[in-house]
């Protein structure tokens, strides 16, 4: 039975890297597979999924107000499909999310979702938060803060090197602009001692 997952962290987890191998494993088994991200999301180039660690692959892109249940439709129009893979799922839109779950129950192919919980002020992403509440299930990916505990929190870090606590919700960065903190270290990071 096809399901909607949620793999969620903070940024610097692995989290494209599990969404790498696992599409990876589909496919050395002679199945295909389906690969999404964000059209605005070019760190490691336009329509590409990359790691830290140096893998990466094409992927198809989805714009903001993209239909993706239409989206879904159209590449098992072309052949089969043994599941979806959704990078950088905290942009997608509450909308989006339910096109998702519409895809997985209607068209019985299984999505799997990977982003952030949470932003870098402590609040759910709108396609975070439709996530959590709509996944079948959810896999949190773990990754540790400077001090050796769990980081569950993201700081976006200020040219002067300290933690900003306003700005859009959406900035493309990565360890440039971004550090994973537990929740002690964010709030010293961001005044609130």
């Amino acid at each position: 039975m096809a399901k909607l997952y949620f793999h969620y962290s903070t940024m610097n987890a692995g989290k494209s890297t599990l969404l790498l191998q696992a599409s990876h494993n589909y496919v050395e088994r002679g199945m295909a597979t389906y690969l999404l991200t964000a059209s605005f999301d070019d760190r490691s180039g336009k329509g590409k999924i990359g790691s830290r660690i140096g893998i990466g692959t094409e992927a198809d892109t989805y714009l903001p107000d993209e239909d993706l249940f239409a989206k879904v439709v159209a590449r098992l129009d072309q052949g089969p499909c043994h599941c979806i893979f959704v990078d950088e799922a905290q942009w997608l839109s509450r909308d989006q999310v339910w096109q998702l779950a519409r895809a997985v129950d209607d068209l019985g192919v299984p999505i799997m979702c990977y982003g952030l919980r949470v932003d870098f002020r402590g609040e759910l992403f709108p396609g975070s938060a439709a996530l959590l509440a709509l996944a079948d299930e959810m896999r949190e990916v773990r990754t540790i803060c400077h001090c050796g505990k769990k980081a569950t929190m993201v700081a976006r870090m200020g040219a002067d090197g300290k933690a900003l606590i306003e700005g859009p919700q959406v900035q493309v960065g990565g360890n440039e602009t971004y550090v994973s903190l537990c929740r002690k270290h964010f709030r010293e990071a961001i005044g609130d001692a």
